[in-house]
């Protein structure tokens, strides 16, 4: 029976960052733990799988072995096989017994590093897109342009001038380590002349110096999806780097960000938009006309005594939700009563006129206020 892939089992990306790891792992791990599943055998099992391939995942080295190789890079017994320390002498066993470990763990089996190859998986790469929140809630096509690391055209990706094949590197003899003796212990090191790889380019192309690529700006046509989130990410699988000597290319993560907006801000898939209000009109009461995402305009209407940062909800006209059949959010409209400058003669005395005429309970909160006011004096006094 096969073994479930390790990311799919913590529920993460292949691009997971340690972070991410660790917070998928505590959550799962406090799921399924035996302390709070007291006798299922399901838990104590899935506690058991999450566990292990936390334990892989979390270590650089385990981790960089099992993307490129699974779970065949541990297979065979990093533990076993050592065939005791007789023999042929302690020093001998202890170094076959140290490469044996090290081959296994990438995948080689014993004395397998003449299998490597030469070829490297190119980097993954980001590329940050600030883009208008109207582009966000109705998608666009964005044209970006970056530097990456390309198939040389030379030696179309082989590193080679002739285009021969890379040979075993003379240090290490195609291993790709080498031993280096410190007193009992016998120590391997990466070999310095073919850089881990085992193999080198006995006539390295002039273009690319053998590496099979060189730099060079790439243009991409990009699909924002409409309803895109700020910070969402957005991966183009091979459009990263290419690879070492005809490695396959990594991926390119477009990392969005939305620009702030004169009018609108956004609170996930609502949007909220501050509205100036006449004096009169939040007195008296009326109708007002507010601009939409989308371009158009809503009437709002506005009660008789309005407030200043009373709310108003416009259903389903807020931002479109990310693959969602065009369900949208709301759009909250928060007043702002203006008070009028620049009055006339006339406009002072109609107003002079009506607080002459104010009665009790016009304004609730200032006479509320007062109220405490006059309490708390009284309180003082006493």
């Amino acid at each position: 029976m096969s073994k479930t892939d390790y990311y799919e089992l913590l529920g993460v990306d292949k691009g997971a960052s340690a972070d991410e790891l660790k917070k998928a792992y505590r959550k799962l791990a406090m799921q399924y733990h035996p302390d709070r599943n007291p006798g299922d055998e399901k838990a104590e099992q899935k506690f058991k799988e999450i566990s292990e391939a936390y334990d892989v995942l979390k270590d650089d080295q385990k981790r960089a072995a099992y993307d490129q190789y699974g779970h065949a890079a541990f297979e065979g017994g990093m533990g076993g096989g050592a065939g005791g320390f007789g023999g042929a002498g302690m020093q001998g066993n202890f170094s076959d017994i140290f490469s044996d470990l090290f081959s296994d763990f990438m995948g080689g089996g014993s004395r397998g590093g003449r299998q490597r190859s030469s070829k490297i998986k190119g980097a993954d790469l980001r590329y940050n897109l600030a883009i208008s929140l109207e582009d966000a809630f109705s998608g666009t096509q964005e044209n970006i342009t970056f530097t990456t690391a390309a198939e040389c055209d030379s030696c179309h990706g082989s590193g080679s001038k002739d285009g021969s094949s890379p040979i075993d590197c003379g240090t290490c003899q195609g291993y790709g380590k080498v031993h280096m003796q410190q007193g009992f212990f016998t120590i391997e090191k990466t070999c310095t002349a073919c850089h881990g790889m085992g193999k080198v380019i006995k006539n390295p192309c002039n273009s690319c110096a053998g590496e099979g690529r060189i730099k060079r700006e790439k243009t991409l046509n990009v699909s924002i999806p409409e309803g895109v989130e700020d910070g969402m990410r957005i991966r183009l699988a091979g459009e990263g780097e290419v690879g070492f000597r005809g490695g396959d290319a990594g991926d390119l993560y477009i990392f969005v960000s939305i620009k702030d907006h004169e009018l609108f801000t956004r609170d996930h898939n609502d949007v909220h938009c501050k509205v100036p209000i006449k004096m009169t009109t939040a007195t008296l009461g009326g109708e007002v006309e507010v601009p939409t995402i989308d371009g158009t305009k809503a009437k709002v209407t506005i009660p008789a005594g309005t407030q200043h940062n009373d709310i108003f909800r416009l259903k389903n006209k807020g931002m479109k939700v990310i693959r969602a059949g065009g369900r949208r959010g709301d759009m909250y409209i928060h007043t702002a009563i203006e008070i009028p400058v620049k009055l006339t003669k006339k406009q002072k005395e109609m107003l002079n006129d009506f607080e002459k005429l104010d009665g009790r309970g016009t304004n609730p909160k200032v006479e509320k206020f007062l109220k405490k006011v006059r309490d708390v004096w009284a309180d003082l006094k006493d």
